[in-house]
């Protein structure tokens, strides 16, 4: 049975949405990533807290001029928030995706904030992200299940929409980059979906990755030569994960590069999946990175301006084919 969408949630779900219904928004909540990669360029253990908070200053900025809306983080993007062009903003509410002293990727929230205090700061919409695998240990999921549940009745209480990400991990001693990782993503991801569909986690969006590495889908142009996937093959599995859900779903960009961001959704496109849009990272500003940290704000600004304008006007164009959120199954507007 539909939902109907409280107005907290019915605004909020509007103002992170172009004209048509469709959610193209960009990621940039990173934070320990940034610093790690900016850390890497400058030759440093740990670059200043003001260029991580400048760097997303010129890319809310700048590509905020072709997106319906931007996810902030609230340790770096408050001020990056101040200058959107009037687009729609989301703020992650972790702390991290996990700590990366434990194996079990305990998530945390950022301490002093609520869903209340990130509705007062002027965001449409709240994200959350945990790290899931079925493979993990009972305990953990149950741990990390309740603490979803505990934010979805916070966000419900005070009425604003909950964009919930869920991202796998390898539990198994090979990593995340291993072929044994990709042989069990499809598994991971799929049953991932089939739990935080569930109306008890209360999110009104789900934010996901696809059932599959890309490398490793044959007759693709990110193909690398170990095949566990057809392209025929790779579609099912992404028509099997959009089946699983009633709620409006975007896409990733799960740090891969813009080309193979761009052809994972031509293939999602060529799968009749209907999705409601994308939340994309990285692919769209990660090569202004080494930009910024050797030649400065202003070499950032001009290839942010070119390049990285260009990487959010590719993306839009396949969005062409994405559907309004309002056509989701879960949702009455």
């Amino acid at each position: 049975m539909p939902i109907h969408l409280t107005p907290g949630k019915l605004a909020g779900l509007n103002a992170v949405s172009d004209r048509r219904g469709v959610i193209a928004a960009l990621a940039m909540d990173q934070r320990g990533l940034l610093r790690n990669m900016l850390a890497r360029e400058l030759g440093v253990s740990q670059p200043p807290a003001k260029m991580v908070s400048e760097f997303k200053e010129l890319v809310a900025r700048t590509l905020t001029q072709e997106a319906s809306s931007i996810l902030l983080d609230i340790e770096y993007g408050l001020e990056a928030a101040k200058n959107i062009n009037g687009k729609g903003l989301l703020l992650a509410y972790e702390h991290a995706g996990y700590s990366p002293d434990r194996p079990e990727r305990l998530p945390s929230l950022f301490e002093g904030w609520s869903a209340l205090r990130i509705k007062e700061a002027g965001a449409h919409a709240v994200k959350i992200l945990v790290y899931y695998t079925p493979f993990e240990k009972n305990w953990v999921n149950d741990r990390k299940k309740a603490w979803l549940e505990r934010i979805g009745a916070e966000c419900q209480s005070v009425d604003i929409p909950l964009f919930l990400e869920f991202l796998g991990y390898d539990v198994h001693g090979h990593g995340e980059a291993s072929l044994e990782y990709a042989r069990r993503k499809p598994e991971i991801v799929l049953k991932s979906m089939e739990e935080f569909t569930r109306r008890r986690y209360g999110a009104d969006v789900l934010k996901i990755d696809v059932p599959m590495q890309m490398a490793h889908v044959e007759g693709t142009r990110a193909f690398e030569g170990r095949r566990l996937h057809t392209r025929a093959e790779a579609m099912e599995l992404l028509r099997a994960q959009a089946a699983m859900t009633d709620k409006p779903i975007l896409y990733l960009s799960a740090g891969v590069t813009s080309p193979v961001f761009l052809e994972t959704l031509e293939l999602i496109v060529e799968s009749g999946v209907h999705f409601h849009g994308v939340l994309a990272g990285r692919a769209t500003w990660q090569d202004g990175v080494p930009v910024y940290a050797r030649h400065g704000a202003a070499a950032l600004e001009e290839w942010l301006n070119t390049a990285g304008l260009q990487n959010v006007k590719n993306i839009n164009k396949v969005l062409a084919s994405a559907r309004p959120w309002q056509e989701a199954r879960s949702v009455c507007a």
